[in-house]
């Protein structure tokens, strides 16, 4: 017989500061280890919030927008978010980011007030989210769902946004190599690049596999009201050898397309929304957004398994395309999955047991 599992152990930000955030000029919100509801109207900065919150994460944040986009208007041009983590019992973490006027597009990071590559952040915590441009994401480009799916598998491991970007230096580079024809250019360098492709694509499909792997038997047993679902990639999750002797096999093909036309940039993630049995891109706008916090869910789970410790959740405008029966479902769940940070409009589509209010006003947040 052997002893049962620790239980993964909470993660929440109980103290976040903006400094020039959007129209924050100056926030600080306290914050409990349970779920916070941000409420106020359109404009008055809630989305502002979560976007900070997803900053202490690696990557562009959930608007995906350049830093510059991210300072308030009339500040300083540059612009501050500084959280405090509590990770279980253990001694909290002081993290930070931001940027200056100096250096408009240069992200800093800071833990414990060190400064420190952007990367240990994805070390700290597990973050994970939906907005409403997501909304429609299932029926929308490929593209769109594969960095969905990254978001989700940085969660689990840090490396993978290095990965990423790694590789896509390498195909970048060959790319620019091939324009001329595979015969002008240096075929020792081709190689090495495409190795590099080839290290770095392999990992990263072979962690967009096992994640769904892992989420696959979640998914189909997902409870109601939410609808099972299942996910699927096409890629064949090639080793690095193989991937490799690929790459060289496509040398010309590639030069003729301008772009490499093989690998996990190419990969397409598809769903399908296991009660109709169709594609969840030909479902409805509110049977996509619950497929979408199914997969929410059970990933959360499979991150607290994995990594012993549970994501934090954001939920941008949630409660919009839901019926009232899923709001109530989803409300009731988030006690058990950690911190969540959710925004609204009016406070009875996301006040729930344990939900804390806040109220947003003009960039200035009072209880609710």
């Amino acid at each position: 017989m052997t002893d049962a599992s620790p239980p993964p152990r909470v993660a929440a930000v109980t103290r976040l500061a903006l400094t020039d955030v959007r129209n924050h000029a100056a926030t600080l919100i306290e914050a409990p280890p349970g779920a916070v509801a941000l409420i106020g109207p359109n404009g008055a900065g809630k989305t502002a919030v979560l976007e900070a919150l997803s900053l202490l994460a690696p990557g562009r944040g959930l608007r995906g927008a350049a830093l510059s986009e991210i300072a308030r208007t009339d500040g300083a041009g540059g612009f501050g978010i500084a959280a405090r983590l509590a990770v279980g019992d253990a001694p909290p973490i002081d993290l930070g980011t931001g940027m200056t006027a100096a250096a408009p597009e240069r992200r800093i990071v800071r833990v414990n007030g060190a400064p420190t590559p952007i990367s240990v952040l994805g070390e700290a915590l597990a973050l994970a989210w939906l907005t409403p441009a997501m909304d429609r994401l299932l029926a929308e480009s490929a593209g769109a769902r594969r960095r969905f799916l990254d978001r989700l598998v940085l969660a689990l491991e840090p490396g993978h946004g290095r990965h990423a970007a790694r590789y896509e230096a390498a195909m970048r580079e060959r790319s620019r190599l091939l324009a001329d024809g595979p015969r002008a250019a240096d075929p020792r360098w081709l190689a090495v690049l495409e190795r590099q492709m080839a290290e770095h694509g392999a990992a990263l499909s072979a962690a967009r596999l096992g994640l769904l792997d892992a989420l696959a038997g979640r998914l189909a047993a997902t409870p109601a009201p939410f609808p099972g679902a299942r996910l699927a990639l096409n890629d064949p999750g090639l080793g690095a050898g193989e991937f490799a002797e690929a790459l060289a096999r496509r040398r010309t093909a590639d030069s003729t397309a301008g772009r490499a036309t093989f690998g996990p940039h190419r990969a397409e993630l598809t769903a399908w929304h296991l009660p109709s049995g169709q594609r969840a891109a030909s479902a409805s706008t509110g049977e996509q957004k619950a497929l979408l916090i199914a997969v929410l869910l059970a990933h959360a789970e499979v991150v607290a398994q994995r990594r012993g410790q549970r994501p934090i959740l954001l939920l941008d405008e949630v409660a919009a395309h839901l019926d009232d029966q899923r709001r109530a479902a989803l409300l009731a769940r988030l006690p058990a999955l950690g911190q969540a940070w959710l925004t609204g409009t009016d406070a009875a589509l996301v006040a729930g047991p344990g939900v804390t209010l806040l109220r947003i006003v003009g960039g200035c947040v009072v209880p609710g």
